[in-house]
């Protein structure tokens, strides 16, 4: 999947935040009163692609209410869309609420990824001795530490770093797309070969058909 460039005060180019499309952005000072005459502190950044306009207070998004997070993998399983939604629309008012929420859409995830699902540092592991590249391990392990982190006191104050939270909803995109959408996409091409190569590969490997 591409990489997500979210919405930032001033750049001239990121993902819009109505259309959702990597775009050229124009930014418009504001003026108010007699013959416009004050400015206001509120700016204006106008979307080339849709044309549609955001509104921003200092450095902050106010309108639309939309989160500056990546969106969610679009095979993100439905059991964790929840979480990742709800961490995305806390993310800028409390980033160590949403990396709470992440952890536990990280917990959820394991069953669906055949592991037990009821301790995260355990579930790694077994993931690793099954064969887990390490990339996919050190992303786990972000996402456990940093989520553990928000919920516990530690060593990192979610709060005073907020872009870490922003990259656990990186990381976790990156874990569906290995996790997931890779198999699914293999598995998918893979069924294209016609009956009798697959018959034969299976016999091969000594694979009941």
């Amino acid at each position: 999947m591409s990489k997500f460039i979210p919405p930032k005060y001033h750049e001239t180019q990121f993902h819009c935040v109505h259309c959702g499309v990597f775009a050229k952005q124009r930014w418009v000072d504001l003026y108010f009163g007699y013959q416009g005459s004050n400015k206001a502190e509120i700016d204006a950044c106008r979307c080339d692609h849709c044309g549609k306009f955001s509104y921003w207070h200092g450095d902050k998004l106010v309108v639309p209410a939309s989160s500056t997070a990546p969106p969610a993998h679009e095979d993100t399983p439905t059991l964790i869309q929840c979480e990742v939604e709800e961490a995305r629309a806390v993310v800028a008012a409390s980033p160590r609420a949403a990396a709470a929420l992440l952890r536990l859409a990280i917990q959820k995830l394991m069953p669906v990824l055949g592991e037990k699902g009821e301790n995260i540092n355990d579930d790694i592991k077994a993931l690793v001795d099954k064969g887990l590249p390490i990339q996919v391990q050190m992303a786990f392990d972000f996402c456990r530490v940093v989520g553990n982190n928000a919920v516990h006191p530690g060593e990192i104050d979610i709060n005073d770093s907020p872009e870490v939270a922003h990259h656990l909803f990186e990381m976790i995109n990156f874990i569906i797309e290995d996790r997931i959408t890779r198999p699914k996409h293999v598995h998918a091409l893979y069924q294209q070969l016609p009956e009798a190569s697959r018959a034969a590969i299976e016999k091969r490997d000594g694979k009941k058909g």
